[in-house]
């Protein structure tokens, strides 16, 4: 399954990117997409079922494009995973393709979390040590979380920035940091 993610999440990044299209508006059009396919069970199971023929299939996707007003490469794109029987794995496929698309454009996302609210000057230079660190542009998301006292918690794909005061007194409390 992760090979089928792979190849249709590269071949589509792969797409947007050489055709120069807007992939910000490309990626907010397929997570709407996957959305849909995931909240809606008659949908899912239309498109996954064998005994239904891709054409009607299409027909489906194109009724839904029409309402919604999704782009062509997009339209295209889903019309590929119906003819190939690769619907059901909709979901992973467009995460693939944001994470390919960051990949490509030096881009990371990063969960950072806080115990108060930041000014936008105070998010600007965090996420500016975080791209010197990362040497990547920042694609952040902010949550709050009163139990971490202060500082911050970043989240950068696999890698934690823990800079939170809960975090430097469990430290200090276990002796492994001088005061």
């Amino acid at each position: 399954m992760a090979s089928i993610v792979n190849t249709y999440a590269r071949a589509f990044a792969e797409v947007v990117l050489s055709k120069r299209l807007d992939e910000a508006r490309i990626l907010a059009e397929t997570e709407q997409m996957a959305a849909l396919v995931r909240e809606n069970k008659q949908l899912r199971e239309v498109w996954e079922a064998p005994s239904i023929p891709a054409p009607q299939k299409r027909e489906v996707l194109d009724r839904i494009v029409a309402r919604l007003g999704v782009s062509v490469p997009v339209r295209n794109f889903i019309a590929v995973l119906i003819d190939r029987r690769r619907t059901r794995f909709l979901e992973e496929i467009v995460a693939q393709f944001r994470n390919e698309l960051n990949q490509r454009l030096g881009r990371a996302e990063a969960e950072i979390t806080t115990a108060r609210e930041l000014a936008p000057q105070e998010r600007r230079i965090l996420e500016a040590d975080l791209a010197q660190a990362t040497g990547k542009q920042i694609l952040a998301r902010y949550t709050q979380d009163r139990n971490i006292l202060g500082g911050v918690i970043a989240r950068v794909g696999s890698t934690v920035y823990d800079g939170s005061i809960k975090t430097q007194l469990e430290r200090m409390k276990a002796g492994t940091e001088s005061p």
